[in-house]
């Protein structure tokens, strides 16, 4: 089963939430409710990284590394290959 690494960005204030799915759809979903108390106050948010993973266990150490991640490494991250999100984007 595919594990989910994500950040998301709201169109507020820009700021970065990061964390792990297995379902990406429902998750942005959950986010853009107000299911989530922590982002429930910066509503909407979109995908701007998503990375998968084969296990839980890696998920979580890839999230737990996300965390510390700075503004910079975050952008440099977002236009790396890891990020699924950037496949087939030149159509």
């Amino acid at each position: 089963m595919e594990y989910f690494v994500y950040i998301i960005q709201s169109l507020v204030d820009n700021s970065y939430y990061k964390g792990f799915t297995q379902d990406p759809e429902s998750r942005i979903a959950q986010h853009n409710s107000g299911l989530s108390s922590y982002t429930s106050n910066k509503m909407p948010w979109k995908y701007i990284y998503l990375e998968i993973l084969p296990a839980k266990r890696e998920a979580l150490i890839r999230e737990k590394a996300l965390k510390k991640y700075s503004h910079a490494q975050i952008e440099q991250l977002i236009l790396s290959q890891k990020n699924s999100l950037n496949i087939n984007c030149d159509h």
